[in-house]
């Protein structure tokens, strides 16, 4: 038998909670454990707010679709293809250099917690292949996108989260937070061989992952999204529509009716699928490198349909 799991898991149907279970500890150490109401990074969970941060601006006629990264980013990260638009980014499908790579071996997370430490840390890496021509995860392509909404809305892109995802959503629990310093009720995540993720994770997260959320507040999003609280109906509809095979703009779309952000990193595991025809909504979020193993398994039988 595996080690129990550490996280949460919750379901439900609209108003109605189908399964609801902590298990494990927030912090090994001091004993504490974790309940539904703790935090949790979500690391590229994170990737969805981003998109409709995006696509908010899009609506609002102050960014395009087609709008070149270059027009925005002047003579900052020269490697980036002039050809890439904001669409490219969102779809995966930019073909830009990737600072942290997930098909190869990363190089160790420098300290990034600014749009400066970011802007610094995704130089120097050369066009993977022409915009447009095929799909290949990207996390440079989102933090590039937070970087773009912060100049052309002139606000700190956490705030443009909050102001433009999280609070139109009612959720209170969301916040990029310190790493290096979390607050009470926030899990601390772990690595296989026991040790905190302090020095594998950046000190503050940005477009492409490291928001902290709670299971509660991950149910709140997906009505809210859905009823246009977030970004227009249509936009939603957009957002959520596919655009690459099984991915939308920020969401992944794993099967027929289903919607899913999912991320997952050192000591973090995170995933919350939604099915809009039922209001069914199944989330599991950890804070150690096992992720859910059978409980994801067990999960997805809630999401089929009789």
């Amino acid at each position: 038998m595996g080690a129990p799991f550490s996280g949460v898991v919750l379901v439900s149907r609209g108003d109605e909670v189908l399964l609801a279970e902590a298990g494990g500890y927030a912090h090994v150490g001091y004993g504490v454990e974790n309940t539904l109401d703790t935090r949790f990074a979500i690391a590229s969970g994170t990737k969805g707010f981003t998109a409709l941060v995006v696509v908010g601006l899009v609506a609002e006629g102050r960014l395009e679709l087609t709008t070149k990264a270059r027009e925005v980013l002047g003579a900052d990260l020269p490697l980036i293809d002039d050809r890439v638009t904001v669409e490219h980014l969102l779809t995966h499908t930019s073909g830009i250099g990737d600072y942290c790579d997930e098909e190869a071996d990363p190089p160790p997370t420098p300290l990034l917690a600014t749009s400066a430490d970011y802007l610094a840390a995704l130089g120097g890496f050369p066009q993977q292949f022409a915009p447009g021509e095929r799909f290949r995860y990207n996390n440079s392509a989102f933090v590039v996108l937070g970087l773009i909404a912060e100049r052309i809305a002139g606000i700190p892109f956490a705030d443009l989260v909050r102001t433009r995802v999280t609070e139109p959503a009612g959720m209170t629990d969301t916040a990029f937070l310190r790493s290096d310093a979390l607050p009470g009720r926030t899990a601390t995540g772990y690595l296989e061989d026991g040790r905190t993720n302090v020095f594998s994770l950046p000190v503050v997260g940005h477009g492409d992952g490291g928001i902290y959320t709670t299971a509660a507040d991950i149910r709140r999003f997906w009505p809210a999204l859905l009823e246009g609280r977030i970004v227009p109906p249509a936009w939603a509809d957009r957002v959520l529509r596919p655009h690459t095979d099984r991915y939308g703009l920020g969401f992944w779309l794993p099967g027929p009716g289903l919607v899913r952000l999912e991320g997952g990193d050192s000591g973090v595991s995170f995933r919350s699928t939604h099915r809009p025809s039922s209001g069914v909504t199944a989330t599991l979020i950890s804070n150690n490198h096992r992720g859910g193993g059978p409980l994801l398994r067990r999960l997805d039988e809630f999401l089929t349909e009789a």
